[in-house]
């Protein structure tokens, strides 16, 4: 399967290289990025998530894609910023299982420059698009207003009936609330 690629006017989203797991650990794996994630992840968390997202790509063509900057030639500049892009739901019993999900995780140094926004339209555009979803879910916790501030910047809706408990997550950190948009939504709002 060839690699994905996909450039936007400041941005690159592509599939994960060996090399990279390093340095996006090095960026994201810090008190304020990992503050809604639970803490800091170890070694057994970062080895569990990096073959989650991998697993992604491998079994639906799509994962939280390497988000970089371009340079002005259009190529990576070397600047991480972290991950964007979508996956399938994997909380098993709860109603977003199965169901197309977009996700992020940014650096703080590129927090408050669009970049998240810039990442998830170009993710959304590809999972209607390229991927043929019909609607795509996000998640977060209601403390968590950057999160679903972004979601309601890009038209999502909340939805409460999608709203579930996670017990794979301490109490402080539910209920997992969702916000989603369908594909004709997107095509007639999109920011």
């Amino acid at each position: 399967m060839a690699e994905f690629r996909h450039e936007t006017e400041r941005l690159v989203l592509r599939d994960w290289r060996e090399d990279d797991w390093p340095r996006f650990w090095e960026l994201t794996n810090t008190p304020a990025v990992m503050r809604w994630l639970g803490h800091e992840a170890d070694e057994e968390t970062r080895s569990a998530a990096r073959e989650r997202v991998e697993g992604y790509a491998r079994d639906y063509g799509h994962t939280f894609w390497l988000l970089g900057r371009r340079d002005d030639g259009g190529h990576l500049s070397g600047e991480m910023l972290g991950f964007c892009g979508l996956k399938r739901g994997n909380v098993e019993g709860s109603p977003v299982c199965g169901m197309a999900e977009i996700g992020w995780r940014l650096r703080e140094e590129a927090w408050g420059r669009g970049y998240a926004r810039e990442a998830a339209m170009a993710s959304l555009d590809q999972g209607f698009g390229r991927f043929g979803y019909k609607e795509i879910a996000a998640l977060t916790v209601e403390e968590n207003g950057a999160s679903w501030g972004l979601m309601k910047r890009l038209g999502m809706q909340r939805r409460e009936d999608l709203d579930f408990y996670d017990e794979n997550w301490p109490d402080e950190f539910n209920p997992t609330i969702v916000y989603a948009i369908a594909a004709d939504q997107w095509r007639e709002a999109r920011p």
